[in-house]
């Protein structure tokens, strides 16, 4: 399995994509990024078109196991931020 592309790869992608310098698409990343946190962090959605949803799920107060002791305690309810992937994107990848 190939390595996740990184920020530096991903910047210079979206530049040639945009036919732009990798400043601005520095920029325009880094505002994206800014923007789906904020959103999700206040317990929004953002839909990105033919990749996904990333959104914010809160988890009740339940019980857990300690995997190391295998002791039973009480995990306090909680946010956690879940993606489901888009059919195009499911489709792209299964050809």
């Amino acid at each position: 399995m190939a390595k996740p592309m990184t920020k530096t790869q991903l910047v210079a992608a979206l530049a040639e994509k945009m036919d732009s310098d990798k400043k601005s698409a520095g920029e325009a990343l880094d505002a994206i990024t800014g923007i789906i946190t904020e959103e999700v962090s206040q317990g929004g959605a953002v839909t990105l078109p033919g990749v996904g949803k990333i959104y914010c799920r809160e988890r009740p107060e339940r019980m857990v196991r300690n995997p190391a002791t295998g002791e039973q305690i009480k995990k306090d309810a909680d946010k956690v931020v879940k993606m489901t992937i888009a059919k195009a994107l499911k489709d792209s990848v299964n050809g």
